[in-house]
């Protein structure tokens, strides 16, 4: 991952013991769970290079995955600029754990280690967590192997202080966390390009789930930035025409075509 700046605004840990609004002994304990656990949860990221049709596949480099026959890896590198490297150094230089399956944990344990820059520097040192069942030993330093149940694992991870916990790549590991509806925030950067074939971002099994966009630039060369922050169930309705009645005096009634914007 290239390095670069840009200024954006980052938010402190939120500290239990120290917040005004911590709940005293005498409110019922159910309450003070619910306080706790609501200003104790720290945020999991998910920042992803993907293309128009959802494909996150191998976005660095030809022979970073080939599973499927797939033969275009590599296609974000022709759009990278200044402005992009600026995005992700500083949307990497606040405080951060890292959250990785096996296969892109490997890929960067070969390739950081030997990076000797401040960019490098901040990912060597990150607590890392790697997500497999198969993987004897992580010698990458800080690391530690989640290997029984995963999903419980990263719940608890959540649930202790420390700073955002950021996932690159892992696309075997971003579908359990969609399922298991653990993704708080997408840092999402969108490419111009379609592929029509290869590993999807969003693929089935998604629990469904609203975000609201908190962020968005568009570089140029033409990759949209996008950040998109959990909030709450997806909104439904209808544009289909419906009709209603109302009373308008002396028994009479008037039926009307309710506009689907005023529903």
């Amino acid at each position: 991952m290239p390095s670069g700046h840009r200024k954006y605004r980052s938010r402190a840990p939120v500290i239990v013991g120290s917040n005004p609004t911590r709940p005293t002994i005498e409110e019922p304990l159910s309450k003070r769970q619910i306080i706790h656990d609501k200003l104790s949860k720290r945020k999991l990221v998910v920042l992803t290079f993907v293309t128009l049709d959802g494909v996150m596949q191998a976005p660095g480099g030809p022979e970073e995955d080939t599973i499927g026959g797939f033969k275009h890896g590599g296609w974000s590198v022709g759009y990278w600029d200044d402005s992009l490297a600026s995005e992700m150094n500083e949307q990497m230089s606040r405080p951060y754990d890292i959250l990785l399956g096996r296969k892109t944990y490997e890929i960067f344990a070969a390739h950081w280690p030997a990076v000797k820059d401040p960019f490098a520097e901040r990912i060597n040192n990150a607590r890392k967590y790697v997500a497999s069942k198969t993987l004897k030993k992580a010698d990458w330093t800080n690391s530690t192997l989640l290997k029984k149940d995963v999903v419980q694992e990263i719940k608890d991870l959540k649930d202790r202080d420390g700073p955002e916990i950021q996932v690159h790549g892992s696309g075997n590991l971003i579908q359990t966390l969609l399922k298991n509806d653990l993704v708080d925030e997408f840092r999402l950067k969108i490419y111009p390009v379609v592929l029509g074939k290869g590993k999807k971002l969003f693929a089935e099994g998604t629990f469904p789930a609203g975000f609201k966009l908190a962020y968005h630039k568009i570089t140029p060369s033409g990759v949209v930035v996008a950040n998109y922050e959990r909030a709450g169930n997806v909104k439904t309705g209808s544009f289909a025409s419906e009709t209603q009645t109302e009373r308008v005096g002396s028994g009479r009634t008037r039926t009307t075509e309710k506009n689907p914007v005023e529903r």
